[in-house]
């Protein structure tokens, strides 16, 4: 858009509003009450004050309208660059989305992981158990032969005395 367009533009938008304001509305009822009030004044005849007013009321419709389909022209602009952004909004949740659903995947596998993990531990705990039992019974097996080989040898010095 060139820059007069865009100045142009730029008048359009602030005429459409500023004929929506109080301000306009009170102008405008001031120009009606003077278009009457000359011809109570005798400044002009009836006729020429209707032809003046309603030339003058066509004009500023006229030119209204094109003012108003303007801004609805901008409008219907912004809207559709409102509507593409959130179209790209759309697309990045939808992403983000297929990264949440990865990453739940991801823990999942981690938190099956975790129970296998703690399940080989626990394995391990209760391999450790029965080694330390092994290795007790055996302690008190070697203990038992050791005393019974000490009773032996008393025994035999025993026997080898006699």
């Amino acid at each position: 858009m060139s820059k007069e367009e865009h100045r142009l533009q730029d008048t359009a938008l602030k005429i459409t509003r500023w004929v929506g304001s109080p301000q306009s509305i009170a102008l405008h009822t001031l120009l009606f009450i003077a278009s009457f009030a000359s011809v109570g004044f005798g400044i002009l005849s009836f006729d020429r004050m209707l032809l003046v007013l309603t030339t003058v009321v066509s004009l500023e419709a006229i030119y209204l309208s094109i003012f108003i389909q303007m801004t609805i022209n901008v409008q219907q602009e912004s809207l559709e660059e409102v509507e593409q952004d959130i179209d790209e909004i759309q697309e990045d949740i939808d992403e983000i989305q297929e990264d949440v659903d990865e990453i739940q995947e991801d823990v999942d596998e981690i938190q099956e992981d975790v129970g296998e993990l703690a399940e080989d531990v626990e394995e391990m705990t209760e391999d450790e158990k029965e080694d330390e039992a092994r290795k007790n019974a055996q302690k008190q097996t070697l203990e038992h032969i050791h005393g019974s080989l000490q009773k032996l040898l008393k025994e035999v010095e025993q026997l080898k005395k006699q």
